[in-house]
């Protein structure tokens, strides 16, 4: 049987045997929130097409991937190269379905190098007759010549399934004309393992009466560029190297020190510790350098993506007394514990979340408000002197965000069924 061929044969109908399943996404970059997607999703194609489904997962850095995927018979992990044309090309030909799973899909505000390769994955499904569906993502910012591209192989995908309803207005706007579906992000129907929930008391037993998360991202360091050379320590893969210069540096100094001050009020004035939480590994020099900026610094705690899976994070997060936040996935973890928020976003796609969870008028500050941190300090205050309105404010719009996300797994199942393929009852 050759490459082209397959369980979906050439006429595009499912035949006998276990599919085979492709899921291209921003896998093994110790992040917590591509983490509990991945997981999420697996189960949601196990549980449509059986546990005898046969998941392929690419990725530039196979050996974090090992930390939480195990692999089997039924489950491998494909490494593929930093250049990764041919890489998905092939993979997507030796597979039946070709699922995107990363949550920041048709945006470039982190790299347009992981935007060309949902696109190339796309295109491939399509010349090649392979099924292709976008997995609750995100839509946001483009440049106009990643605007055409998106506009040109998007609408080449047979399903795109969007997690906030204006990413579906977007995608809309910019004339992407595949079919579009609205659920939630798919980190809302997570399974948090046994014993996880108390992570917090274990690691730190003699925090204060109450800790406060601080999760942090340095928005000066984006977007990866592609260049032939740069300095060693901006390099993230190459070719893929960090925005930096002289004002950026400066920039991400006056946001450690901004956060270094609040983290010392919080604990000062309201009396609780702060965690600092990594969502990513590559939030660690910033969460590092606030820490160290802190004057009690034994009051303050670093939790890292690297050191922690995504259970171990949800049961951290869902723990806190509330939390200050610029990672989309730490306040979708933080609403299983019903914790007043406040995020500070630098794109669309926290913007978006809190819009529909109907709290964005009371949690959101943009990064580059000029009392960015005056307005920080005033809903700090307010949120840990009255918490009940916010908590039952998240908490509604968890249940509400659970009940959407649970649509993930029955839209799958309706693609597939469409396609021949036998699922579970």
């Amino acid at each position: 049987m050759g490459p082209d061929e397959g369980a979906l044969g050439r006429d595009g109908v499912a035949s006998d045997g276990p599919a085979r399943v492709l899921l291209v996404g921003y896998n093994g970059a110790n992040n917590t929130g591509s983490e509990s997607r991945l997981l999420s999703i697996i189960d949601d194609v196990r549980a449509v097409l059986g546990e005898d489904t046969i998941i392929t997962i690419p990725s530039l850095n196979p050996v974090n991937l090992y930390r939480y995927i195990e692999e089997s018979p039924t489950l491998r992990v494909a490494p593929i190269p930093s250049i990764y044309f041919s890489a998905l090309k092939r993979l997507v030909k030796e597979n039946d379905i070709m699922l995107l799973v990363e949550g920041s899909c048709y945006m470039d505000t982190w790299t347009s190098a992981l935007l060309w390769a949902f696109l190339w994955s796309t295109k491939q499904a399509a010349e090649h007759g392979r099924p292709s569906m976008a997995y609750a993502v995100d839509s946001g910012m483009l440049s106009p010549s990643n605007l055409k591209r998106v506009r040109r192989d998007a609408s080449r995908t047979d399903l795109i399934v969007t997690r906030t309803v204006a990413a579906a207005k977007r995608l809309l706007a910019n004339g992407v004309s595949a079919p579009i579906e609205t659920t939630a992000d798919t980190t809302f129907t997570f399974q948090m393992k046994n014993g996880d929930g108390d992570i917090l008391k274990r690691t730190w037993p003699d925090a204060s009466a109450g800790v406060v998360g601080l999760a942090p991202v340095d928005f000066y360091q984006w977007p990866v560029v592609i260049r032939p050379f740069g300095r060693r320590k901006n390099c993230y893969r190459w070719p893929y190297y960090y925005s930096r210069s002289r004002q950026r540096t400066a920039a991400t100094r006056r946001l450690a020190e901004g956060f270094a001050k609040e983290a010392e009020r919080i604990i000062t004035e309201h009396g609780r510790d702060v965690a600092l939480i990594a969502m990513e590994s590559l939030d660690e020099p910033l969460v590092h350098r606030v820490r160290d900026m802190v004057s009690c610094p034994d009051r303050v705690r670093i939790y890292s993506a690297r050191d922690y899976n995504a259970s171990e994070m949800l049961g951290l997060l869902r723990s806190l007394d509330s939390l200050i936040s610029s990672r989309y996935h730490s306040c979708v973890m933080a609403s299983f514990g019903g914790l007043p928020m406040v995020t500070i976003g630098h794109d669309l796609r926290t913007e978006d979340l809190l819009r529909d969870m109907n709290i964005y008028k009371s949690s959101f500050i943009h990064h580059l408000d000029k009392d960015l941190f005056a307005k920080l300090r005033d809903r700090v205050d307010n949120i840990l002197s009255d918490p009940a309105s916010e908590r039952a404010a998240v908490q509604r719009a968890h249940v509400e965000h659970v009940k959407r996300a649970s649509r993930n797994r029955e839209l799958f199942r309706s693609f597939v069924e469409t396609r021949g393929w036998k699922t579970t009852t």
